[in-house]
């Protein structure tokens, strides 16, 4: 495995435990999924830049695309959520309330 692999991998994996265990704030949430995608980018375009195909090099650009739209509609829940509860604690939103 080579260092860059690692430290990739350590990265993903760091952001998906943030994650699962630190689930008190809407806004760290969002933070661990981008970190999350940022790092599946960069692993996206590591593996475009080895396999030196020119049919793939559109997938890193596609899958940036999608995370700065995910990055958009989880900023407008997080605003909403402010408004409409005051806070962005996960433990005061409840699903089965509208």
């Amino acid at each position: 495995m080579s260092p860059t692999h690692f430290t990739v991998s350590s990265a993903f994996l760091l952001s998906f435990m943030g994650l699962s265990f630190h689930r008190t704030h809407l806004l760290s949430a969002l933070l661990c999924l981008e970190a999350m995608m940022l790092t599946l980018y960069i692993m996206l375009s590591l593996w475009t830049l080895q396999l030196n195909s020119t049919s793939q090099s559109t997938a890193p650009l596609l899958m940036l695309a999608f995370s700065a739209c995910e990055a958009s509609a989880g900023l407008a829940l997080l605003v909403a959520t402010a408004r409409t509860h005051g806070t962005d604690h996960l433990q005061s939103l409840n699903l089965l309330q509208c």
